[in-house]
């Protein structure tokens, strides 16, 4: 572990809340905790260090390669979101049966029931961070490590 020095320091008050912003985004980002010494620290040693213009040229190619990362696996995930918003409007119009006059009434009813459920389940699930196709990616990687049955033996052999 290296020894650091403290060493008391005066700011402008303006810039207490930027770098305190700064230290909550890297942490959120980074999901651990950076904090305000070390973003100040990293500020001084670029100031310092006197970033040659390959250096930033580096820096900035490694922003803009994890920002196209980023951007796939957005692409991806709408793509997935959209094929399944797609897939659930046709089986719901292919099966649901028309209504008549007073079951429409009790459907409409039962049907604000349900959407304001759902509203609030879609709540609590975006204040936690719980994403659904997390959770699809959690599902589809689970299935892949777990052994094949019995009966799904490649060669058919029962052990």
């Amino acid at each position: 572990m290296t020894t650091r020095t403290r060493l008391n320091l005066y700011f402008d008050p303006a810039l207490i809340p930027q770098i305190e912003s700064l230290a909550s985004r890297r942490s959120q980002a980074l999901r651990r905790t950076v904090s305000k010494s070390a973003i100040v620290e990293a500020a001084v040693m670029s100031y310092l260090s006197g970033d040659s213009a390959d250096q930033l040229e580096a820096a900035m190619s490694r922003r803009l390669d994890k920002l196209g990362r980023q951007i796939d696996t957005l692409d991806m995930d709408l793509a997935v979101l959209g094929e399944t918003v797609a897939q659930f409007i046709h089986f719901w119009m292919t099966l649901t049966p028309p209504l008549t006059g007073a079951a429409q009434s009790a459907a409409r009813t039962k049907g604000a029931e349900r959407f304001e459920s759902f509203m609030q389940n879609l709540g609590r699930r975006l204040a936690t961070g719980d994403r659904f196709l997390k959770e699809i990616s959690r599902d589809l990687d689970s299935l892949h490590d777990e052994p094949l049955q019995d009966e799904e033996q490649p060669n058919g052999d029962q052990e």
